[in-house]
């Protein structure tokens, strides 16, 4: 039993049309530190995810018909709720995830700024008057929401990437039947609880736990569901577009990436050091913006290796989520952590060189040491795949050029950042990148008002921001004649 302050908050069935479904069937949920089964969650299939949908489309039209100031404010008191209980919530998602808790505590709070931001945004939900062809006609335009939505969030961040979706969906007017990963499935219940006793009315918000290609299929098959959001990897993400298109779904799909990191000559190094430190190694490097490879002038390539080596030394404290020392904790499976390694071995067969880390920890199956590589060419499979563990490929260049050529030199196109202190180069290089998200001498570039999002096969639509609310809404022109 986890140490909460509120044990109600830990959730083993799931939630349909207000009501908490148990089944025979369940899933193990396990804690990543020590393989612990941390709690058995209810596994629903296609018939009880037929029940999610109903329910969810039954409550459809008083949910978009409530006035936007009293969905505001149920919005509003989730997100305090989630607040008041940041501490339990946290130990829940430590739990089920692995991530330290300093960082779990942080999650929470993220996850907390979507709700608060699209509660806020609710009231803003602006349409048009358009000039009209002829003097006996007028032009409006509305915005109205797409309907059920279907939400599949991945195991990375369990309670922000759920309420990324929720809060703009609830906002915008829309009802919701969730999948969350099966790997950590009880912050998504939790967040279901708090929702419950916010006051959201029932059906509006539906947490379906189980198989996930029986609920998967049977939701993307329904024609009552109008919309998919998913964040997980590209190749999933690329069959779930081919289901959605037999029925012509919108889609907010956020998808892999392969971030570079590029430090310029006249970066300021202690601070691109910083940079890098925060965006490869929070979550044990287990996020979609995390950079990938770290593209450094030759100039200065060995000093950077140097201070970059000496600082994952002093900072870095690997162990077990729940220590309050440990900055990195476990990957999420022996699996990942095995794919991990593969990559990092059959990198060095190809002529990488390890500074640091580099073989699995001794700490547990799941464990895997802050690594940084040297001599790391963009041909290698550290830096072709997206690296989900801690791991910095260090990679040489000469010219602005070089750098952007191997930058853009992938499929993908999410994240990206760069370090350098000349303006001119600033711009160019910005508007050079072909990614979605850029940091400019930051390496944490995500928050509730910016939109997050990638190109290429890294996804389509964005989420946070005003643009946010705009891939749950759906736009009516009305010609109205005979003035």
């Amino acid at each position: 039993m986890l140490n909460l302050t509120d044990q109600s908050l830990l959730k083993t069935d799931a939630y349909i049309d207000g009501e908490w479904v148990s089944s025979r069937n369940t899933i193990n949920v396990l804690n990543p530190c020590n393989h612990e089964t941390v709690a058995k969650v209810a596994k629903l299939g296609a018939e009880q995810t037929e029940a999610a949908i109903d329910a969810a489309h039954n409550a459809l039209k008083s949910w978009r018909s409530m006035p936007a100031k009293e969905r505001s404010q149920l919005l509003r008191r989730w997100y305090q709720l989630v607040l008041e209980n940041q501490e339990d919530l946290a130990q829940i998602l430590t739990a089920e995830q692995g991530k330290v808790l300093a960082e779990a505590r942080a999650e929470i709070a993220y996850g907390a700024s979507y709700i608060e931001w699209f509660a806020e945004e609710a009231k803003r939900v602006y349409g048009d008057t358009i000039p009209a062809p002829s003097d006996d006609k007028r032009i409006v335009c509305i915005k109205q929401p797409v309907g059920v939505v279907a939400c599949i969030t991945p195991w990375n961040f369990p309670n922000a990437m759920l309420t990324r979706k929720i809060g703009p969906a609830l906002a915008a007017g829309c009802t919701v039947v969730c999948k969350p990963a099966s790997e950590t499935p009880l912050s998504a219940l939790a967040l279901a609880e708090l929702a419950d006793r916010s006051g959201i009315p029932k059906g509006v918000i539906n947490i379906v736990t189980g198989n996930a290609h029986d609920i998967g299929t049977r939701l993307l098959s329904s024609t009552r569901v109008r919309k998919l959001t998913f964040t997980g990897s590209t190749e999933v993400g690329k069959k779930l577009v081919s289901q959605c298109s037999e029925t012509l779904k919108k889609m907010t799909m956020e998808l892999g990436g392969n971030a570079p990191f590029i430090v310029f000559p006249d970066a300021d190094l202690d601070a691109a050091i910083d940079g890098v430190m925060a965006s490869k190694f929070r979550n044990s490097g287990q996020t979609c913006v995390c950079t990938n490879r770290v593209l450094v002038h030759s100039d200065i390539y060995q000093e950077f290796a140097d201070k970059l080596v000496s600082a994952v030394k002093q900072r870095l404290v690997l162990g077990s989520g729940d220590d309050e020392k440990a900055t990195n904790g476990p990957l999420i499976t022996k699996s990942a952590c095995d794919a991990v390694d593969r990559l990092v071995q059959t990198s060095i067969a190809k002529g990488a060189v390890v500074k640091l880390g580099g073989q699995p920890s001794t700490l547990g199956s799941c464990f895997y040491p802050p690594t940084v590589l040297t001599n790391v060419t963009n041909d290698m499979p550290v830096a072709r795949e997206e690296v989900f563990g801690p791991v910095a490929p260090l990679i040489s260049f000469d010219n602005e050029e070089q750098a952007i050529a191997i930058a853009n030199d992938t499929n993908v196109g999410l994240a990206a950042y760069f370090y350098t202190r000349d303006i001119g180069r600033v711009w160019r290089i910005a508007e050079e990148l072909e990614y979605g998200i850029v940091g400019i001498n930051e390496g944490i570039t995500s928050n509730e008002m910016a939109p997050f999002g990638g190109i290429k096969e890294s996804g389509s639509g964005r989420e946070g921001s005003k643009y946010g609310l705009d891939d749950y809404l759906e736009i009516k022109y009305m010609c109205m004649g005979g003035i």
